[in-house]
């Protein structure tokens, strides 16, 4: 791991492959699930999981395909109805977001990455950050949306100049952090990321996760963060769960995931591809450059 860690507090035990990790206070949590169960007919996604996440901590959310990783994340927000379970996000339940006040406020207080972006593809960059920003604060003139997205299209890193261009005229990393600058647009204290990095190169990806580690220590965020790339997990990420056999069965840094015995575990940290960004990652932690960054492209 690189040392960049703000969360003070001891990790869970992950030890027991039965995922029975003592739960934290829900003073501590930005987000709270308990007994989550989904399923699409007869396939049972999640079954009784239990989730805690730490206010001001990046969560990485790894586990192999079909383990419901995304539908995770949108049981979060609201997006897909669970048939079983509690969710709460600081402390508010999203199980039924209607709209009042209390839950108006939890959803203003989260930004969305969806995968791919999920741009507007007739809007300028500009007016994919303000879609947000004018449902809620519909009172707001022209002028004042203006000059909040051009804000927050530079925060994301993007020149200025993107904030007239249209989706189509963006190349793939430009497009995900257009979809960040509108993920920003409410100035949230919570950000859920899915597959944030998948589909760039290597230099493009370990930019982005810069980007997310610098925003978040600067801003006090809270990150979920759903990704498959080992990088992204050591460079960024504070702790890791792992989502198999229907629900989180460990949850911890990287080093005391890899020192449980759970074999897809092992493979996924200690295989070829698990030691090679550990490798990577022991590199940045000395200072020196990833190779990837020696080749100037």
């Amino acid at each position: 791991m690189t040392g960049l860690h703000r969360v003070s507090e001891a990790a869970p035990d992950v030890t027991n492959q039965d995922g029975l990790h003592a739960p934290e206070t829900d003073d501590g949590l930005a987000i709270k699930v308990r007994g989550l169960r989904n399923a699409f007919g007869a396939q049972v996604i999640h079954d009784q999981l239990d989730l805690d996440v730490r206010r001001g901590e990046i969560l990485g959310v790894v586990g192999g395909s079909g383990t419901g990783k995304s539908v995770l994340m949108r049981s979060i927000i609201g997006l897909q109805v669970p048939e079983h379970g509690e969710i709460t996000v600081f402390g508010t339940s999203t199980l039924d977001l209607s709209d009042d006040a209390a839950t108006r406020d939890v959803r203003r207080r989260w930004g969305v990455l969806f995968q791919g972006g999920a741009l507007f593809s007739t809007l300028t960059v500009a007016e994919n950050v303000q879609v947000p920003i004018r449902e809620f604060y519909p009172e707001l003139g022209q002028q004042l949306l203006d000059d909040i997205s051009a804000y927050k299209v530079v925060l994301a890193g993007l020149p200025a100049n993107a904030g007239p261009k249209y989706p189509s005229e963006l190349s793939g990393g430009m497009v995900k952090r257009a979809a960040l600058a509108r993920a920003l647009a409410l100035d949230p204290a919570l950000l859920f990321l899915d597959e944030p990095t998948a589909g760039l190169d290597p230099i493009s990806a370990a930019a982005f996760d810069e980007l997310i580690r610098d925003l978040a220590d600067t801003l006090g965020l809270t990150v979920l963060l759903i990704t498959h790339d080992l990088d992204t997990l050591h460079s960024v990420c504070d702790r890791v769960a792992v989502l198999a056999d229907r629900r989180v069965i460990a949850i911890g840094t990287i080093d005391q995931l890899v020192a449980t015995d759970h074999p897809w575990i092992q493979e996924y940290f200690m295989g070829p591809r698990g030691r090679a960004a550990q490798l990577a990652d022991t590199r940045r932690s000395a200072g020196n450059s990833p190779d990837i960054q020696a080749s100037g492209g």
